[in-house]
């Protein structure tokens, strides 16, 4: 695990896959990328919000600015 990041949180546009939501989530936490992506996908399964949930951090979440 690495550190987490300190400031906002957003999306990370350099290692998205669809939008970099999980990504900017496991930047901010300190978590895999692939771990979260991963439990994401397990996580759909079960019965719940998660596309919806996953949407509204794509519109609410800004995108990162760092290049």
């Amino acid at each position: 695990m690495t550190s987490p990041a300190a400031g906002r949180l957003t999306r990370d546009t350099r290692h998205r896959v669809i939008a970099g939501v999980c990504s900017g989530l496991a930047r901010r936490w300190g978590l895999s990328r692939t771990g979260l992506r991963v439990a994401f996908v397990v996580s759909c399964v079960l019965p719940g919000p998660q596309f919806i949930a996953y949407v509204v951090l794509w519109v609410v979440m800004p995108a990162d600015d760092r290049f």
